[in-house]
């Protein structure tokens, strides 16, 4: 039974790798190799970043200014982006797995991390065998999409979800539902609807910032931005000081 298990991780680890070295968005962390050592240990070698991720940012420094929220959605839209357009998802946007850091001259550069998770559309059956056969929760429950919880095929928009989940936290430094376990986090993004983010915070929100990231928060995929192209053309209308 181990040795299927093994076989069955490396099958998983390999095409994740593969997927993953296929994205060539530059806020996509990129990852130049992979392999499998003869005791079955599992490698990638990427780049090596200095910063922090977005978890230790608002942790330290507390909420961020609209506009510098703003500023981070939009690179973090251009690497989703890609990888909706090849078919795939990400499933696991949170604050820990976006890293802020310099490229050269300019600061507050994203790259989104650990598309270990990352999922074609298609064949959610085989999906799901493969992640629980090598112990794996298929994302993180404070930034899960309805849909994820409820082990339904899932598209590019449970992504957005989790993202408007990540600007709320940016915004607020407060997830958007708590709970004493993992299952009452989950059973509350099935049910509960968000309290806007101004109401959580002295300052104040753009309107139309807030709204949109409630829209990002809606329950059914329908109902949330088309995907993260859509997104990213609303952050940019919104009316504020560029970063």
């Amino acid at each position: 039974e181990r040795g299927e298990a093994a076989d069955v991780a490396v099958k998983r680890f390999r095409r994740e790798a593969e997927t993953a070295a296929n994205l060539r968005s530059p806020h996509t962390v990129e990852l130049y190799d992979f392999g499998v050592t003869e005791d079955q240990t599992m490698y990638f070698v990427m780049e090596l970043l200095e910063g922090m991720n977005l978890e230790s940012l608002v942790r330290q420094y507390g909420p961020l200014a609209a506009r510098r929220v703003i500023h981070i959605l939009r690179q973090v839209c251009e690497s989703l982006e890609e990888a909706h357009v090849a078919g795939m998802v990400h499933r696991d946007i949170k604050p820990a797995n976006i890293h802020l850091g310099r490229l050269g001259l300019r600061h507050d550069f994203v790259k989104v991390l650990d598309f270990g998770l990352v999922k074609p559309i298609t064949g959610r059956a085989e999906e799901h065998s493969l992640a629980t056969a090598t112990g794996m929760t298929p994302g993180t429950p404070a930034y899960m999409a309805p849909e994820i919880a409820m082990g339904e095929t899932v598209d590019g928009r449970a992504d957005i979800y989790a993202l408007g989940c990540v600007a709320y936290y940016l915004l607020t430094g407060k997830l958007v539902f708590d709970g004493a376990t993992e299952f009452q986090v989950m059973v509350k993004h099935l049910r509960s609807e968000p309290v806007p983010p101004s109401e959580r915070v002295t300052f104040p929100i753009p309107a139309n910032l807030e709204r949109l990231v409630l829209g990002c928060l809606a329950k059914k995929p329908s109902d949330r931005p088309a995907g993260a192209g859509a997104l990213a053309k609303a952050l940019a209308a919104i009316d504020v000081e560029p970063w």
